[in-house]
């Protein structure tokens, strides 16, 4: 069985995480990315997926054509885990998730994503707290919604 890390990168101009009404991550101008994690996962995956989203262009040049990344506007990047990105809808109306990776193998992955993330951006990104019940704002810009996977190269 294929397994696939994957992510949905949306182009912001602000997005905020926040866990019991607390602000915990935020940024400005960047992506927001939202990370789904497999068991089968490895290092491969994290680094392909992570150079894929600090080099994407999909920012705006100064002829209006998506010529930058995130890395040449001097962006951000707010990382929160997604579980649900794995959910499986071919048998009734209840989303299974039993393809996303449990919290003992998902957040060693989830934390070498984030090191990963701010190496290749060279800075600190912001991240929401594995496992929390979070609340994500962003305000889409665009909007500019890309959806990766880490077996589909």
């Amino acid at each position: 069985m294929q397994t696939i890390m994957r992510i949905v990168i949306q182009r912001v101009t602000e997005s905020t995480v926040k866990v019991n009404n607390q602000i915990i991550g935020s940024i400005q101008s960047g992506l927001l990315i939202l990370v789904g994690i497999e068991d089968a996962d490895a290092e491969e995956d994290i680094k392909w997926l992570s150079n894929k989203a600090v080099n994407l262009r999909i920012f705006n040049d100064e002829n209006g054509h998506m010529n930058l990344s995130v890395k040449d506007v001097s962006g951000s990047i707010l990382l929160a885990s997604q579980f649900t990105l794995h959910a499986d809808t071919k048998k009734g109306n209840r989303p299974s998730f039993i393809k996303a990776a449990k919290p003992p193998i998902a957040i060693p992955l989830y934390n070498q994503f984030i090191q990963q993330l701010e190496t290749d951006l060279g800075k600190p990104i912001q991240t929401g707290d594995f496992g929390a019940e979070m609340q994500i704002s962003l305000v889409n810009d665009g909007p500019v919604t890309i959806f990766i996977d880490s077996k589909n190269r």
